[in-house]
């Protein structure tokens, strides 16, 4: 990243950037960039002007990222949030907040069990054969899952087929997307019940994404219009 009167330095950390700073930056190739914005600005106290790097609360963003990857719903995952931006807020204007240790690796048979759901779209679920490829009884998967990220071995595979649906809909590049068809090929046979719990999850209906996707392609192609004039 490089800002006015600043050479180019790496961004390993979280940065501070306000909407109106100018910056140039370069991400090499399978870099991550994660942006959060709050709806409304926390911060009593907000640093000047200009990029800054806060290395004080990076510890706050990564696990916060680690504990989002498994939100159960909506309703947790703007808990999450809420509670970040609360104590960025606090750590900005001064405060103290609790120290953040380490903790264990999770246990191996369940990255196995998440790895099984979350790299093989086409899998149906079947817990005796996900107990097996685990190397644990069906019982102890289902509480290894229940504790280590707070969902069922099932609750966390329908979430994943809520997902690809979204990213369907999201990526979507031309004509009409297919709601119906999406959910189908996900294996959400009654359509109802399929729109009431990618609400649930979501915050939004399906048809809600579609237009919010719309009006992003709008703008964005009204963007690249008045660039060209």
């Amino acid at each position: 990243m490089s800002s006015a009167g600043i050479g180019w330095q790496l961004l390993d950390v979280p940065t501070w950037v306000r909407p109106n700073d100018a910056f140039d930056l370069r991400l090499a190739e399978n870099s991550q960039l994660v942006i959060m914005k709050p709806a409304h600005e926390p911060f009593a106290v907000s640093p000047s002007p200009g990029v800054h790097q806060l290395p004080a609360m990076a510890p706050l963003i990564k696990r916060y990222l680690e504990n989002i990857r498994f939100y159960v719903d909506d309703t947790h995952a703007k808990a999450l949030t809420r509670e970040l931006f609360g104590q960025l807020a606090k750590l900005e204007s001064g405060g103290q907040i609790p120290v953040i240790r380490d903790v264990a690796p999770p246990d191996r048979r369940l990255l196995r069990a998440i790895d099984k759901i979350e790299e093989n779209p086409s899998w149906e679920f079947n817990l005796q054969e996900l107990a097996s490829y685990s190397g644990v009884s069906e019982r102890n998967l289902y509480y290894l899952l229940k504790e280590g990220i707070g969902m069922t071995p099932y609750r966390f595979y329908q979430r994943q087929r809520l997902i690809r649906v979204r990213q369907r809909l999201v990526d979507y590049q031309a004509g009409e997307p297919h709601i119906s068809r999406y959910a189908a090929d996900e294996g959400f046979s009654h359509l109802g019940r399929f729109a009431a719990l990618y609400r649930e999850h979501f915050g939004e209906l399906p048809s809600k994404t579609i237009r919010c996707r719309q009006l992003l392609c709008g703008a964005e192609a009204n963007a690249d219009e008045a660039s060209c004039e």
